[in-house]
């Protein structure tokens, strides 16, 4: 079975939701990809999609240069979806009036159905009507020969449009998000019943799929894989290791950027229990000393990737016959390093996996997890038979502590830290919200404060906790952790971790801020 066979094509037009949308589509079963809206049609053709989704895109429609796909598109004969601009762009080809809307329209509103909804709307309204989040300034002023009216809101009267013919469909809302809380059985019926798709994207087929390909791809080579103890390399572990056995080595570097006792339980979940082979390799004083001095955040991600490979590299001599380098890359790394395929994206952050590997690496790269989302991650983790605990995991950085150090990276710094972000995670278990939370960690500010212990004077360092609510980590909301807990483990930390005498809690949402400090 070919799971990429079935496939909806999703172009970016610049919208902050459009990796939203490609999940809702994943939940569907279904695989999808998310291109730059500039696609060459030959391209598109080639991708031979069931079905294309036009996103949402901060620009206006009949702005000089404003984003455009080639007018053939439209002759594909495959259903196409537009969201928000992607709605407007295809109302103007075909004739329609798009203008500045007299009200601009962000956040809540009811969408109001008008006469029988089509193919593309069953389920979604609920007596006439169905809540959704607006973000737009424009809207649809004269609807296109062809095209019907569907639904609208009070403010804007053309919110939902259908061809059902052509299988051409246009919402001026954001089914994606979750504020429009019925969007994902649009988002389904649409790649499931308007296109066809059957949803064969499960995670049985996708293992299957990975395990086909990853014998295919390394044949007899031999495998070297850095692993973390992070969900991402930890599932590409268990993953590559089911298709090639004894072909792949892990090796487990422990750089001293590591939670506490992270060592030791890598090492017993995978080379005790699952008889994978591990070489562990202590390396602190190499990353802390290449460290040394440094600050900014993008070299501190850059030197440790580096260092990284350096010791793969090494490893890898010591196996003759080993030709890959295996990472737990994911689809949000490729994305929020540099754009990913939609090339458009401004780069929030490399990843160590995507963004620092160096020219002169001999070993090529085998990344099974590379088209996944981090839920799709997690279920075939569980598939795979890793532990409960580790699979739902809060995620961990690549670069461990060393981007959860503010500044230079010290060991003096990482020891407090790993003995404060312990006594954090410790007391949301203890305390049962520790899966309510997306994720959640200590961080080290390298600034001092004046405070007072015993009868005497202290000037310590800070500690910040973070713990945020998401369900695709690309917007987050700050958790709002009950104040006894709050004072309950602040109180813990200052008393039990040496070398600090305040704790914040950080009350800032993404955006404007990322969920990690660096």
């Amino acid at each position: 079975m070919d799971i990429h066979n079935e496939k909806i094509l999703i172009l970016d037009f610049g919208s902050q939701y459009t990796q939203l949308i490609a999940r809702r589509v994943r939940e569907a079963h279904v695989y999808c990809e998310l291109h730059p809206f500039d696609m060459e049609l030959e391209a598109i053709r080639n991708f031979a999609p069931r079905g294309i989704i036009l996103s949402g895109g901060p620009k206006s429609v009949y702005e000089q240069g404003a984003p455009a796909v080639e007018e053939a598109l439209f002759e594909l004969g495959v259903p196409v979806l537009g969201i928000c601009y992607g709605m407007q762009l295809m109302s103007r080809h075909f004739g329609g009036e798009v203008v500045p809307a007299g009200k601009r329209e962000f956040g809540h509103a009811d969408l109001l159905a008008q006469g029988k909804p089509g193919p593309l709307f069953d389920g979604f309204f609920i007596d006439g009507k169905s809540p959704v989040w607006m973000s737009h300034g424009d809207h649809v002023e004269k609807v296109p020969a062809g095209f019907e009216v569907v639904a609208g809101t009070g403010n804007a009267p053309v919110c939902a449009i259908q061809d059902v013919a052509r299988k051409l469909y246009g919402v001026q809302f954001h089914p994606e998000v979750n504020h429009t809380p019925r969007g994902e059985i649009l988002i389904d019926t649409f790649v499931r019943k308007i296109c066809g798709c059957s949803g064969q994207w499960t995670p049985g087929h996708i293992i299957e799929d990975a395990v086909s390909r990853i014998r295919e791809q390394v044949g007899t080579d031999q495998v070297i894989l850095g692993l973390s103890g992070g969900v991402d390399s930890s599932v590409a572990a268990a993953l590559i290791h089911r298709a090639i056995g004894d072909q792949l080595t892990c090796v487990f570097v422990d750089n001293g950027l590591l939670r506490l006792g992270e060592g030791d339980q890598v090492m017993a979940t995978f080379a005790e229990n699952m008889g994978v082979k591990v070489l562990r390799v202590d390396a602190e004083e190499r990353f802390l000393g290449a460290l040394a001095g440094v600050a900014d955040p993008e070299r501190k991600r850059k030197i440790i990737g580096n260092k990284f490979v350096d010791i793969f590299e090494e490893e890898a001599g010591r196996l003759t016959d080993a030709k890959w380098l295996a990472q737990g890359t994911i689809y949000p790394d490729v994305i929020e390093s540099a754009g990913a395929k939609t090339g458009k994206a401004h780069s929030i952050k490399s990843h160590h996996n995507v963004g620092g590997l160096p020219d002169y690496m001999k070993l090529q790269l085998l990344e099974p997890l590379r088209e996944l989302f981090k839920d799709e991650v997690r279920a075939i983790g569980e598939e795979l038979g890793l532990p409960h605990a580790m699979v739902w995991r809060h995620p961990f950085p690549g670069p461990g502590l060393g981007v959860r150090i503010l500044g230079e990276v010290k060991k003096e710094y990482a020891d407090i830290l790993r003995q404060a972000d312990a006594i954090y995670i410790e007391e949301l278990y203890r305390t049962g919200h520790y899966h309510k939370i997306s994720q959640a960690f200590a961080v080290f500010l390298p600034v001092k404060s004046v405070g007072v212990m015993g009868d005497g004077r202290t000037y310590e360092y800070v500690v910040a906790l973070r713990a945020v609510e998401t369900k695709d980590f690309m917007t987050a909301g700050w958790y709002p952790l009950p104040y006894d807990i709050l004072a309950h483990i602040s109180s813990r930390i200052i008393n039990e971790v040496k070398g600090i005498n305040r704790v914040t809690y950080d009350i800032s949402s993404k955006p404007p801020a990322t969920i990690e400090w660096e």
